[in-house]
């Protein structure tokens, strides 16, 4: 008899507070549309692993489901690489090898991330909490980056303990770009910049120079950060077999039902790792916290970053197309666009805006090889 009522005699109140916060994503997803496909599964895979005696997880001395799924699909890092075949087949470069400066602001809005390692280490120093580990600190940095499979990569190898926070920050303002990422760009640019407008060529872009453009980047990022070719190896790949032409079928399974599936698996499987034991600790709201900081400085990065260049170039650019630096493909390049037309319903910087975004998927994935990098070598 009493194993007929072992869930409820070992219940405790952490379970409640864990099914609040796996409703409040699942909400999120359901009622306001933020990134669903993750956080619905994300908030159900909360839930399950908060039932009592975790059977999910864990049942006879045996591994469960989901921790057969987390220990195949993450620390194996199966999932987030496989994530990015499918990203890298629904990526257009078009606008950005038609525009190739853009590339800067894919470099430039990674500022928060190495803003926010500094700031996690001072912290650290200065005793307000337990964060002084270098590895630790590029894992909550690389948050920044708005790059869900990127910040997963950095923290399963640095800081497997807070991969549960780290995933939660990064995919959830990934999906609150609308809501973040306006007021930091409205405090720091007038009216009169807003509203620049920016050529852009209508000439095509030969088939050669799009199949070219993956082969390259793979090779010249795999020379100048080796550790990041799982990630821009296999982001180039999915653009490749896109570009292509020849494997058609390929390319729709990547953008559809590859991207589907291991979408689905991470995101329960990233919800598994939600324990209370965990996430219910004060490190969990400073993770989260700080995670906003280096959101918000990569957006001021790309955004001053575009100013600075208009010192020099007689064509300006809008400090929109700046803050379009960020990973967030292709929200970000939507958001900015719409304050754009705000501003000047005739003003169109949308591809000019694609072309950063999607220079930002690169620059995300070198930012997050160089800190796999050279954390390691600064630690020896």
């Amino acid at each position: 008899m009493e194993e007929l009522f072992q869930g409820i005699l070992t219940f405790k109140w952490q379970y409640l507070v864990m099914y609040a916060i796996g409703g409040t994503l699942i909400y999120l997803a359901i009622k306001k549309d933020y990134e669903p496909m993750l956080l619905l599964p994300m908030g159900f895979g909360a839930i399950l692993v908060n039932i009592p005696l975790k059977t999910i997880w864990e049942f006879g001395g045996e591994p469960g489901v989901l921790q057969l799924f987390y220990q195949s699909g993450i620390l194996t890092e199966i999932f987030p690489v496989l994530i990015f075949v499918a990203v890298g087949a629904m990526c257009d470069f078009t606008p950005l090898l038609k525009n190739p400066r853009m590339i800067f602001f894919g470099a430039a809005a990674q500022f928060g991330i190495f803003f926010t390692m500094l700031a996690v280490l001072l912290i650290g120093v200065l005793g307000v909490s337990s964060f002084q580990d270098l590895k630790l600190a590029a894992s909550i940095g690389i948050i920044g980056a708005a790059d869900g499979p990127t910040s997963i990569f950095v923290a399963s190898k640095f800081a497997m303990k807070w991969l549960g926070p780290i995933s939660v920050a990064a995919y959830s303002y990934m999906s609150l770009v609308p809501i973040i990422q306006p007021p930091v760009i409205k405090a720091i640019t007038t009216k009169k910049e807003r509203m620049i407008k920016m050529k852009y060529t209508e000439e095509k872009v030969s088939k050669t120079v799009l199949i070219l453009f993956p082969i390259l980047v793979t090779i010249v990022a795999g020379i100048i950060a080796p550790i990041s070719v799982p990630l821009i190896g296999l982001l180039m790949f999915g653009n490749l077999i896109r570009v292509a032409g020849c494997v058609e079928r390929l390319s729709q399974a990547a953008q559809n039902e590859l991207a589907n599936l291991v979408t689905l698996l991470l995101g329960i499987t990233i919800g598994a790792s939600m324990g209370y034991e965990q996430f219910l600790q004060w490190e969990t709201l400073l993770i989260l916290g700080l995670g906003l900081v280096a959101f918000i400085f990569d957006t001021a990065g790309g955004v001053f970053f575009a100013k600075f260049m208009n010192l020099f170039t007689k064509e300006k650019i809008n400090p929109l197309v700046g803050a379009a630096g960020i990973s967030a493909f292709p929200m970000s390049a939507r958001v900015m666009q719409r304050m754009a037309q705000k501003e000047d319903p005739t003003n169109f910087i949308l591809m000019q805006a694609i072309g950063a975004n999607v220079a930002g998927q690169i620059g995300s994935i070198v930012a997050g090889g160089m800190v796999l990098a050279l954390v390691p070598y600064l630690l020896k």
